[in-house]
């Protein structure tokens, strides 16, 4: 079976290290760029399946490196490491094309869940993963089943519609990124979908009742004023 290949770009040698002995450790073939020129460079030259772009670099940044990878490919997962928590340097990351960002200081399991996370929805590797579309999987402390569309915790059993579903799936893999309300419209409902975003507000309302142990002050999906929702596992 082929060996997933990752470009890592990060200008610090601690981390980057750390990086790429994580990542080999668990199978995959990582290729090293020591700032954001090398990287370009790089995925130039050879194919990759994703991509960890730091966003601070010299010569480079991680922004402009994503930028010109996503002018020649928009299909290839791009995750952005960066030790800043503003939530504006997230979202510009995000409005120029990357998957996913990680903050540093990072834990392992939560990198490499973040890294499973887009290439199964990217599509790359899928003959490796043990777990199916109807497998049961857990949406914070609460147990998914997606054959019989039910919801188990806080006490109780609850039943979900096909949309309640396939938010929670879109917020699984998006885990603690902001989604613009236009990303679940189009995952909910399709991108031919012309109503406005006080359907998505709705459902995102009542979804609240059988997630949240308070849906007057959510926890789970909480509400980023002027961008959309995000999801903290």
């Amino acid at each position: 079976m082929t060996q997933i290949k990752i470009l890592v770009a990060e200008d610090d040698p601690h981390i980057r290290l750390g990086l790429v002995d994580t990542l080999e450790s668990e199978g995959y073939k990582v290729v090293e760029a020591q700032n954001g020129r090398q990287a370009q460079e790089l995925f130039v030259k050879d194919f990759f399946d994703l991509v960890l772009l730091d966003i601070m670099m010299p010569e480079k940044s991680g922004y402009d490196v994503c930028r010109d990878i996503r002018a020649t490919n928009e299909q290839i997962p791009i995750i952005m490491l960066t030790a800043k928590g503003e939530e504006i340097d997230k979202v510009v990351g995000l409005k120029l094309g990357a998957d996913d960002y990680v903050t540093k200081p990072f834990g392992v399991h939560e990198l490499l869940a973040r890294i499973a996370a887009v290439l199964r929805r990217a599509n790359v590797g899928q003959k490796n993963e043990s777990v199916t579309d109807d497998s049961p999987f857990f949406f914070g402390p609460l147990k998914v089943n997606p054959k019989t569309f039910k919801l188990s915790g806080k006490q109780s059993e609850q039943d979900l519609t096909e949309r309640e579903l396939i938010l929670i799936r879109t917020f699984c893999d998006h885990p603690e990124e902001v989604l613009s309300r236009d990303t679940l419209l189009n995952a909910g409902w399709g991108i031919d979908y012309l109503g406005t975003t006080r359907t998505l507000d709705q459902h995102i309302a009542q979804l609240r009742k059988k997630i949240e142990t308070d849906p007057a002050h959510p926890e789970l999906i909480t509400t980023v004023h002027g961008v959309g929702y995000r999801y903290n596992p």
